[in-house]
């Protein structure tokens, strides 16, 4: 076995080789990922040619730290569901082809992702899903509704839950399929939120044909493919968690607060409690990633989820509050549907009014926080879990709204 310092040494000569050949300064931002993916500094635990080299995945922080001081771009904002959810989902449950088709451009932010699980119907009881899929040879006949898809206005490619086979018991009878965003049939609508901005939509599939070379796992077994799924949202998520001391969205309390003519003491200890949270939460996201790279995860991907849900609302809460009166008002309310994921709180250049009202679905969104909070009563704390009493009924016998 290599010598871990060699290791070490070996990935930092390939990302300055890969500097080297494509500086960011003045290389296209796809070609240099692309290029990236080519060396195996993607995802340095994925397989040789899968934009990996099969190494520890701690050695990912390497890669991260060298590329982002020498400036280069980042991705995650551009295809954040095809970077942190469905490359994995691919190398976890996927085939070989479908990794050798869909890895590369991906990474590359050559073809976008959405994802398609949450329906009107079924938002928190996601398993309560109703979008049909009948087989028909080699192809699946979809039909129904998604909605909330981020990116979908966007998206090439989409992570697609749907219901298979009725008789089940509602997580038994779900197949998981990738759907092309550009098929005959799909539909994608705005839905325009309190901000004036439409980064999400509702999707309609009539009659929507995928051949059955597009599914992820198992017939009826989408539900174990969707829960990985899920699970490596939780993990992306955290990588916005974790940046340096005092930047991320505390950055933008912390810019507020500078220019005040005066301070107050009272909103100064709001300040510092907000502060204390952000290291809380980073020092978290750190301690997970951690125990992922010993193979060992811990519960702190759903501790995460709920804190930072609840952080990203007290931050821009206290930014209103520093603003005063100016709080109260908004740019425009023109429509805008941006090409990046949360362009209005993520920015340095941040509509503060806009992102207070964006972070208030902070806590619906990926997992309302009663689910989070059942989640980790059940599955941390041993508490017994919520009485379900269509459990074991197929999904037709199952009331619905």
């Amino acid at each position: 076995m290599e010598d871990r310092s060699v290791t070490e040494q070996r990935v930092a000569a390939l990302v300055d080789g890969l500097l080297a050949a494509h500086p960011p300064a003045t290389t296209d931002a796809r070609e240099f990922w692309a290029a990236q993916f080519d060396q195996g500094l993607a995802w340095i635990q994925f397989p040789e040619g899968h934009g990996g080299l099969g190494l520890d995945p701690a050695l990912q922080r390497i890669v991260d730290e060298r590329l982002h001081a020498a400036g280069a771009p980042s991705n995650l904002l551009h295809n954040f569901m095809g970077v942190g959810m469905a490359a994995p989902t691919l190398v976890a449950f996927g085939s070989e082809e479908q990794r050798r088709r869909y890895l590369r451009p991906l990474f590359s932010c050559e073809e976008i992702w959405c994802q398609m699980f949450s329906e009107p119907g079924a938002g928190s009881d996601l398993a309560a899903l109703s979008m049909k899929a009948t087989r028909e040879g080699d192809e699946w006949v979809v039909t129904g509704q998604k909605v909330w898809t981020t990116q979908a206005h966007v998206a090439r490619w989409g992570l697609l839950l749907a219901r298979s086979d009725p008789n089940l018991p509602k997580h038994r009878g779900l197949t998981y399929l990738i759907a092309d965003m550009k098929a005959p049939g799909v539909e994608v609508r705005p839905l325009r939120q309190m901000t004036s901005e439409a980064e999400f939509n509702e999707v309609y599939f009539d009659d929507v044909r995928i051949p059955d070379s597009q599914r992820i796992g198992e017939v009826n077994d989408g539900w174990r493919v969707a829960i990985g799924t899920l699970m490596n949202e939780r993990t992306a998520l955290g990588a916005f968690a974790k940046e340096p001391r005092g930047t991320g969205l505390i950055r933008h309390a912390l810019r507020v607060w500078s220019g005040l003519p005066r301070h107050d003491p009272v909103l100064r200890e709001r300040l510092l409690r907000i502060w204390i949270d952000a290291e809380v939460n980073r020092l978290t996201t750190l301690r997970a990633q951690a125990l992922r790279e010993r193979g060992t995860p811990g519960p702190e991907g759903s501790i995460l989820k709920l804190t930072v849900s609840t952080f990203n609302q007290h931050v821009f809460d206290l930014c209103l509050d520093l603003l005063g009166p100016e709080g109260m008002l908004i740019g425009d309310y023109e429509m805008v549907i941006p090409e990046l994921m949360s362009e209005s709180t993520l920015g340095d250049d941040a509509d503060l009014v806009k992102a207070f009202l964006e972070t208030r679905g902070s806590t619906i969104g990926g997992g309302t926080s009663e689910i989070t909070r059942n989640i980790l009563g059940e599955r941390v704390l041993g508490l017994p879990a919520e009485p379900r009493v269509d459990k074991d009924l197929p999904w037709l016998q199952v009331p619905r709204s």
